[in-house]
């Protein structure tokens, strides 16, 4: 079985974490995802984006699971209030992601730490996990463009090994483009710990996201995605340094490169996605997903998801370090 650090600070069996996706995770899609002996981490709102109450999320998951779980925070959005909520929630494990450049981090990882939680926060470059570790966190996540959703422009590979250098002897976490058991094995090589994965779990049975939505990542040949702001304009929020990668999709090819037009016409837009994703019209909403979607192909259980990853990368450590070093002949 496979054992990092992460297992024993976090207190979980896998070294794999559900990625707090606000829109895209629910209690329980968390609590299977721990249940499965994995982290199970739900985005939460911010600041007046927070529609259920913090504590009311974590009891629901409580009421799934007895394991672990974290609780996911976009700081750009957080108020005061909404970050002592969240952290009086008293989930296991605070996780942060995306702060202004002048937030003051240390004091909202001191809050979450007095609370008796673990610290996870998400970088997108170098910089920003020197600016985390120096702040206190407890496990530092360093994500890639391939990712889904919010993302830097840095690829997953070389950032993940530049972080875990950077920040040693913190525990690193790899995300972005991860989606199965070599996924995981090749981060574990790269010196990580472990894995966050978005859209593998997007496409799961307990996933919130319409039925059309998870066949949108099962079809999709991982080439169908790109970066923009189009989603932010029209929803009117700012994120510091990301772009949003998005399936290439319909309303998204008619509306690219056109964002003074997407201003004028952000009420209308707004409505357009949000009346596709009631439908489950993957054609005519925003679909986050990261170029791994190539390597999904089923929906599925979540816990069935953690099990076959972690199995897979078992085989993989062992089977392909024997096949490529080969036995070292007798002298």
């Amino acid at each position: 079985m496979l054992k990092t650090r992460v297992c024993e600070l976090l207190g979980i069996e896998h070294p794999v974490i559900l990625g707090g996706m606000a829109s895209a995770t629910n209690p329980e899609l968390a609590a299977a995802v721990s249940n499965a002996g994995a982290l199970g981490n739900l985005g939460v709102g911010s600041g007046r984006n927070l529609p259920t109450p913090a504590a009311a999320l974590a009891d629901r998951i409580r009421a799934l699971t007895h394991r672990p779980f974290g609780l996911n925070m976009l700081l750009f959005l957080a108020d005061d209030e909404s970050i002592a909520a969240t952290v009086a929630a008293n989930a296991p494990v605070f996780s942060t992601a995306w702060p202004l450049p002048d937030q003051d981090l240390k004091a909202v990882f001191a809050r979450a730490h007095a609370s008796g939680a673990r610290l996870v926060h998400m970088v997108a470059a170098v910089d920003e996990a020197y600016r985390a570790a120096e702040a206190g966190a407890d496990v530092i996540v360093a994500q890639g463009t391939e990712g889904g959703g919010h993302v830097g422009v840095i690829g997953t590979l070389p950032l993940v090994r530049m972080v875990v250098r950077a920040v040693a002897p913190l525990p690193v976490i790899a995300a972005g483009g991860i989606a199965d058991g070599a996924g995981l094995a090749a981060a574990l090589m790269l010196g990580a710990d472990g894995v966050l994965l978005g859209t593998r779990f997007e496409a799961t049975l307990e996933s919130p996201l319409p039925a059309g939505y998870r066949q949108a990542i099962c079809d999709s040949n991982g080439h169908d995605t790109f970066l923009t702001e189009l989603p932010d304009v029209v929803g009117g929020t700012t994120w510091p340094g990301a772009y949003a990668r998005v399936r290439r999709n319909r309303v998204m090819q008619e509306w690219r490169g056109r964002e003074g037009d997407v201003r004028v016409h952000r009420a209308e837009l707004g409505r357009r996605f949000t009346e596709a994703r009631e439908r489950g019209d993957a054609e005519n909403g925003v679909l986050m997903i990261g170029q791994d979607a190539g390597l999904i192909d089923r929906v599925e259980p979540a816990a069935d998801v953690v099990r076959r990853i972690v199995r897979e990368a078992e085989e993989l450590l062992v089977g392909r370090a024997a096949e490529v070093v080969g036995t070292p002949s007798a002298v």
